[in-house]
């Protein structure tokens, strides 16, 4: 950009020329020459010698003056002027002048004509005042033009060694010390002025002009411009205004370098910019050119006649086509038939109004393979806004469109049955709720839980489990209708949702339907085997009116189910809401109760010897639970809410600790006790640090070995049977016996009892009291019966509450009676007065 103002800088000479030339012949006195530049404040004279313009003598002429001879100003001006004389054309422009001065370091030009005739004088001056320089000025300061090292001198100097130090220095101003602090100036005008005159040996503390105008560093050029204007003068002193001391000079000359060196600058860093521009833009092109070929995004241009005039290479990859069989073709090669002529109509439509098209696109490969392609097409247009090219930009995304429906249906659908998962379920359970609410219809929930799973998973291996799986799952979706849903929510947890209901009987009839399905028998691994499911039913409007809790009900009924029998479902009422809250009291009661040891106590029951004369052989120690609000809780209840609630492990341990204590007490008394069984939960059993728990309790106690034994569920041991068998050989090798609870009524397998360390096999109570009834049970307890015998393991009948169950069970190989008959469950000072007391 150049700061010089372009209107000023553009017109010639003549606009600012001096057209009053000063002139003399050649022998005119210098001092006469002077006095006549003083007088009409002249910076220079010309000579002419038969009108021819010879020489010059200006102002700077005035240093090489002898101020120390008295015979100088008497010189004529031809012996010392300055030859030959430059000169511009007064068609010159200004800008053109200036760069002349700083390139020539001139001062003044004569102005000639077409003919050589002088016809006026321009000077520096006269281009710094006149130029146009107002932008430019004030924007810079005075700090950024300045002459940073002006000459200063002592005002004891003489005239001569002024101008000796002026002309060395090469400095058109000085600045002279006068003392006391004040300072004063001197100029080449005032050489002039002294050449006239000839003070001679004057100080020239005496001879520089006072007081000193000076500016400020940070002040504008604009400023010192106008002050030099004003006050008539050719330089300021520059003065720092917190130390007053003068730190530069400042005359036209260097404003007009400044802004000539300025104008350079910005010149050369256009011309730079050009370059560095036309250079970019061929890197650039060449740089398009191989992105465009190297782009894994196929590229079509055509003309405005839709004729293909270029493609790249991803083109021919993706098309199957070549350049050489699509060029001056139209698009129309690939099109794949699966677009109506609305969508084309509509695409060109967009491409008028918008100038562009972005969308899918189904085109057909060379092989007629079928593709999907993200498409866009550019319109291009002339400085007319006439269309002369189209671009189109495509890329394959067949196998992304592949792979976001994959994605999709992960995010939708569980991988292994491919049944919705929760996200997708609770989306639909959302619009079952909308149309339901809109329409005023009922539909049901259900909550379906397998009995069992887990054995079955560990038994026979993950793989297995996941088949069982794809075969329930296929089961239940054989028997809903087609617009019911059927869900995985993760494990062998499954909802199903059947809208449009009228009638709770319709959904009871395909609960049913689903629960004989799934107790079909299953061929795994070449193994027979049955399981069940546990089921829960809620009802819109009925039990919940949204996703959360319509679940969270059918749940809660499932739960219901689980408790009562398994196999089975059960609807939600209020009144197992009403259930759900009274475990909750119950819950804060029983961990209040093992916080505090209260309320919770040991029931004995005893064992006896089958024989005709029978014998006290052991007992079980069965748990009590007396609250003063709740009354007398059933084991059944409290137990269950003990793992349900993460309460069994601190119960058990409290029970196991007032058995050894009750055993200790027995001891002290002089008494003789029998064994005491205590019921191992699954959570207790499985304790990394169970042995020695049992083993601190025989040393704390003292008790001797033997009299701690225990009871377990065979659902404890198939779960992990080879581990099992760790813990049971530490329990043995403690002295204590080791019982199956319940024999023969969970998923049985006799394969594996012959590896397991048992003492004893406890026949369930369900076999016992059918004995009169049922003759598959009588063969069922033969079998047990008989495998124990085999197996060496003791045998005990549970639930024994009849003469006549007692009479039968004599026909079968049972070692120990346990019931009402024999005895009940009774406080140990009860057990202790029936049976213990001398």
């Amino acid at each position: 950009m150049n700061y010089l103002n372009s209107t000023s800088s553009d017109m010639p000479v003549e606009r600012l020329m001096h057209k009053g030339l000063l002139t003399c012949a050649p022998n005119t006195p210098l001092y006469e020459a002077a006095e006549r530049m003083a007088a009409r404040q002249c910076s220079s004279v010309l000579v002419i010698k038969n009108g021819v313009a010879v020489g010059i003598w200006t102002e700077h002429d005035s240093l090489r003056f002898n101020f120390n001879d008295p015979h100088s100003p008497h010189i004529p001006i031809g012996e010392v002027m300055s030859s030959p004389v430059s000169s511009v054309n007064m068609a010159t422009s200004i800008t053109d002048v200036a760069k002349r001065f700083n390139d020539e370091q001139r001062r003044h030009f004569l102005v000639t004509d077409d003919a050589g005739h002088p016809q006026g004088i321009i000077s520096q001056t006269d281009v710094a005042l006149k130029q146009g320089l107002e932008m430019y000025l004030s924007l810079r300061t005075v700090n950024d033009t300045m002459d940073k090292d002006p000459l200063l001198l002592p005002g004891s100097l003489t005239l001569g060694q002024t101008a000796a130090f002026m002309l060395e220095q090469q400095q058109d101003a000085a600045i002279v010390s006068c003392g006391a602090g004040e300072f004063g100036i001197i100029t080449e005008r005032d050489m002039v002025r002294f050449v006239a005159c000839h003070p001679g040996e004057t100080p020239l503390s005496k001879l520089a002009s006072r007081p000193l105008a000076t500016i400020e560093p940070k002040g504008s050029l604009l400023r010192a411009r106008d002050m030099l204007i004003d006050k008539r003068l050719r330089h300021l002193a520059v003065r720092d205004k917190d130390s007053q001391r003068i730190v530069g000079l400042l005359g036209f000359r260097n404003i007009l370098e400044g802004a000539e060196q300025r104008y350079n600058i910005e010149l050369h860093h256009a011309l730079a910019t050009r370059d560095n521009a036309i250079q970019h833009s061929r890197l650039s092109l060449q740089l398009a050119e191989q992105v465009i070929d190297a782009s894994l995004e196929g590229v079509m241009i055509t003309n405005a006649n839709s004729e293909i005039t270029f493609v790249n290479p991803a083109f021919t990859h993706t098309t199957g086509y070549t350049a050489e069989e699509v060029l001056g073709g139209k698009p129309t090669v690939l099109s794949s038939g699966r677009h109506d002529q609305l969508f084309y109509e509509k695409m060109w439509q967009a491409l008028q109004d918008k100038g562009y098209w972005r969308g899918e696109i189904w085109n057909r490969h060379k092989n007629g393979q079928l593709y999907l392609e993200l498409l866009t097409i550019t319109t291009i247009y002339d400085d007319n806004r006439n269309i002369t090219h189209f671009a189109a930009l495509f890329t394959d995304i067949t196998h992304i469109r592949e792979n976001e429906d994959h994605i999709r249906k992960l995010a939708y659908y569980d991988a292994l049955t491919q049944l919705p998962n929760r996200r997708l379920l609770e989306d639909r359970l959302e619009q079952a709720i909308r149309h339901a609410h809109r329409h005023k219809e009922r539909f049901a929930v259900l909550f379906i839980d397998l009995d069992h799973f887990k054995q079955v998973n560990d038994s026979l291996g993950h793989a297995a489990g996941d088949d069982l799986l794809l075969d329930v799952s296929r089961r239940m979706a054989a028997r809903l209708r087609e617009d019911d849903t059927l869900a995985r929510l993760g494990g062998d947890e499954f909802i199903a949702v059947l809208p449009d209901i009228t009638d709770s009987d319709e959904v009871t009839r395909v609960a049913r339907r689903l629960i004989e399905a799934i107790g079909a028998p299953f061929q795994l691994k070449n193994q027979h085997f049955r399981i069940g499911c546990s089921m829960g039913i809620s009802f819109y409007p009925d039990d919940a009116s949204d996703t959360e809790q319509l679940l969270h009900q059918a749940d809660a009924a499932m739960y219901r189910a689980k408790q009562e029998g398994r196999n089975t479902y059960r609807l939600y009422s209020t009144h197992l809401d009403a259930h759900e809250h009274r475990w909750l009291a119950m819950e804060t009661a029983l961990r209040n109760a093992i916080d505090n040891n209260d309320g919770l106590s040991l029931h004995y029951q005893p064992l006896f010897s089958s024989q005709l004369s029978p014998q006290l052989v052991s007992m079980e120690a069965l748990a009590r639970w007396q609250h003063p609000e709740l009354g007398q809780v059933s084991p059944v209840e409290f137990i269950a809410l003990a793992e349900r609630s993460g309460l069994i492990l601190p119960l058990s341990k409290l029970l196991m600790t007032q058995v050894a204590a009750q055993l200790r007490y027995w001891l002290d008394a002089g008494l003789s006790p029998v064994p005491v069984a205590v019921n191992l939960s699954a959570q207790q059993f499985w304790q990394h640090d169970l042995i020695a728990q049992i083993r601190a309790l025989y040393d704390t106690f003292q008790l001797p070995a033997g009299l701690l034994s225990f009871e377990l569920t065979e659902s404890i041991l198939l779960d992990k049977q080879q581990p099992a068998i760790h813990v049971l050989t530490a329990l043995r090798e403690l002295g204590c016996n080791i019982a199956m609870d319940d024999f023969g009524t969970g998923y049985s397998s006799l394969s594996y009892l012959h590896q397991l360390p048992l003492t004893t096999l406890k026949v369930d109570r369900s076999f016992i009291q059918q004995l009169d009834e049922n003759a598959g049970s009588e063969a069922i307890l033969a079998a047990i019966t008989g495998m124990a015998k085999g197996l060496k393991l003791t045998v005990v009948a549970e639930g024994v509450e009849t003469q006549a169950q007692l009479e039968a069970l004599r026909h079968y190989q049972v070692d120990l009676i346990q019931g009402y008959l024999t005895g009940r469950p009774v406080t140990a000072a009860d057990f202790t007065a029936l049976y213990l007391a001398p």
